[in-house]
């Protein structure tokens, strides 16, 4: 299977793609909202999302229900709540692409952190896995967090994302996953992949709409997102309220009309 058939398993006719980031028991284990894994991923799935994020266990044990949808496979990990406080620039490679394909997945995704004390060995592991995972034809998303994820409010400014976004690129990543800034068009239309905005932390629900539609005015491809849908009172309707807008086109206020159930 080529890289392009497999990017066309995440990403829709439009050229764009709403992904749930499901990867999250790596660090956290059993987090709110997602206890039972099965049920939130029939969750999203009802709600329209294109591809899942999730983790190589999770993509073994659940592989009927994601077979439904695009699957990225988490290739790296770090610390977990348990150990020693990180400043959440740790990684390093878990899983390899052979074992990726052989759960199915449509393209890997690792971490790259420029800007941290940790920078050069998690671009290193970008640029590992994907020389490796296009030598098979699979698709490698770059997670691209400037400063790590506990990184001071000026590594997240509208400069240094563009900048990783770009280094993810550079480094031959197909899509890259970044933060959401102002003028995000300054981070679109300097990178020569396409772009898709992370969620991070639990936030305000009508204001993390209003981020995805300007982000998608602003050129970006779609969104991985986890805590901001699979926390949400109803994480079928978040979902389907962030489908209308990377697809439908919808207004942030049409979209909380959706996800509040209205």
């Amino acid at each position: 299977m080529t890289t392009i058939r497999r990017l066309n398993n995440i990403f829709a006719a439009d050229g764009r793609a709403v992904i749930i980031a499901l990867d999250h028991g790596l660090i956290d284990g059993p987090c709110e909202g997602f206890e039972d894994p099965g049920r939130t991923i029939s969750q999203v799935i009802d709600g329209g999302a294109d591809a899942i994020l999730t983790s190589y266990g999770i993509a073994t044990r659940f592989s009927t229900e994601l077979s439904r949808v695009g699957l990225i496979l988490r290739g790296d990990g770090a610390a977990t709540n348990l150990g020693t406080p990180s400043d959440g620039s740790a990684s390093s490679l878990f899983f390899t692409v052979e074992e990726a394909l052989r759960v199915g997945a449509d393209a890997m995704v690792v971490t790259a952190m420029p800007g941290c004390e940790k920078e050069e060995s998690t671009l290193a592991n970008l640029a590992r896995m994907t020389r490796e995972a296009h030598k098979w034809g699979l698709p490698v998303l770059g997670e691209m967090v400037p400063g790590g994820f506990n990184g001071p409010p000026e590594t997240r400014g509208t400069d240094a994302v563009a900048i990783a976004a770009r280094l993810g690129a550079e480094l031959g990543a197909d899509f890259i996953k970044a933060p959401y800034t102002e003028d995000f068009q300054e981070v679109t239309s300097k990178t020569f992949a396409p772009v898709v905005i992370l969620g991070g932390s639990k936030g305000d629900e009508h204001a993390m709409l209003s981020n995805i539609a300007d982000a998608i005015a602003a050129g970006a491809a779609g969104v991985a997102i986890g805590r901001n849908v699979f926390q949400c009172a109803n994480p079928t309707a978040m979902t389907a309220a962030i489908v209308a807008i990377v697809h439908g086109g919808a207004s942030a206020d049409e979209a909380f009309t959706i996800a509040s159930g209205g």
